[in-house]
């Protein structure tokens, strides 16, 4: 589950629950390349969004379902 609070316009805080011992790991990795866990889990959400709308085409934003 994941919460969501508009804090800016197009900025989001959210709340994500995953497994201790990797998310320790994937910190040791952020660390190691110089970045912040937010801004890998930035970058790794744009590349996947690219790559599916490669795939699939350009998602609308106003043609999703409701929460």
């Amino acid at each position: 589950m994941i919460e969501v609070e508009i804090m800016k316009e197009n900025v989001l805080r959210y709340t994500l629950r995953v497994n201790r011992q990797n998310f320790q790991k994937f910190r040791f990795i952020a660390a190691y390349e110089g970045r912040s866990v937010n801004k890998v889990l930035e970058l790794y959400i744009k590349q996947r969004v690219t790559a599916f709308e490669s795939a699939h085409g350009c998602i609308k934003i106003e043609s999703l379902p409701p929460k």
